[in-house]
């Protein structure tokens, strides 16, 4: 029996693989086009996509654990509808579920509201089930990279109450521990959620002084402008997802992400090492 991995080969799914591979568990990938992307020998690779009732359960045989990751998309939630009831098809009790934080809070943001009811689905269904709920990724921040740089301007809109930004590595390492201890247990263990953060809570004033000081030159905060975010991003995606980028940048200024107490330590204690903060990928993007 082996673990399926879908959305293997995006920031989080690729690092999951990696990790699994490195501790030797059985690994197979779903990805549409296997001959662009390069995997270990020993990962097997299923081609399809999870709207692709043939490919998904062919390539749910023989899989005892699943990883679901499916990306904010018009259709996400009925990717995770169709997958989740496919793997119960299979006989599959074991899911690693990549949701989001405050998923059942955030309810009227369109991508928060879609995990949460993949969520109840996992729960009404008896699957055993970790649902990992990480804060925003640092790594979106390698998309204004370059703002910061040749502007002198950080434009997130992240707020001045707190946002405990994680690094996609730690979220695909605490999921790759998750896979392994529920694929290896004897029975399928219960449902359990972890909220995954970051080791500090961010304000866009602060994330501002991380740049400068890293740079040895002032960057500026944007500022607070949900509206601002949403037409700069309409001018390179499509108008609902500019739209629900502002409903989610209007809860971080408005609500923060702040993480519950201990938080920090479980996740350290989880992964025997300190997280990686946005401090240390400033320092290697200006490096």
């Amino acid at each position: 029996m082996t673990i399926l991995v879908t959305g293997a080969t995006g920031r989080v799914g690729r690092h999951v693989v990696e990790q699994l591979v490195q501790r030797g568990a059985p690994v197979r990938v779903l990805t549409r086009d296997p001959s662009k992307v390069a995997f270990p020998p020993e990962v097997d690779v299923a081609k399809g996509d999870l709207l692709d009732l043939d490919a998904m359960r062919s390539a749910l045989q023989g899989v005892s654990t699943l990883f679901l990751l499916n990306a904010v998309t018009g259709d996400e939630f009925t990717q995770a509808i169709v997958t989740l009831n496919l793997a119960r098809e299979a006989g599959i009790e074991r899911v690693v579920y990549l949701s989001v934080i405050q998923a059942d809070r955030f309810v009227n943001v369109p991508h928060f509201a879609v995990k949460y009811g993949a969520e109840r689905m996992l729960e009404q269904m008896g699957f055993g089930a970790t649902i990992l709920r990480p804060t925003y990724f640092i790594d979106n921040d390698l998309t204004i990279k370059d703002v910061v740089l040749q502007h002198g301007v950080y434009p997130m809109p992240i707020g001045s109450k707190g946002v405990a930004m994680v690094d996609a590595r730690d979220i695909a390492e605490v999921a790759a521990l998750e896979l392994i201890r529920r694929h290896e247990a004897p029975t399928a263990l219960p449902l359990e959620i972890i909220d995954v953060v970051g080791p500090d809570t961010l304000t866009g004033e602060g994330i501002a002084a991380i740049w400068s000081d890293a740079l040895g030159r002032p960057v500026a905060y944007g500022g607070d402008d949900p509206s601002g975010f949403e037409q700069n991003l309409g001018t390179f995606m499509p108008a609902w997802m500019a739209y629900e980028m502002r409903l989610m940048v209007e809860r971080y200024v408005g609500d923060g992400t702040i993480p519950e107490e201990g938080d920090v330590e479980r996740l350290t204690a989880m992964l025997g090492r300190p997280l990686h903060s946005y401090r240390g990928f400033v320092s290697e993007i200006v490096a």
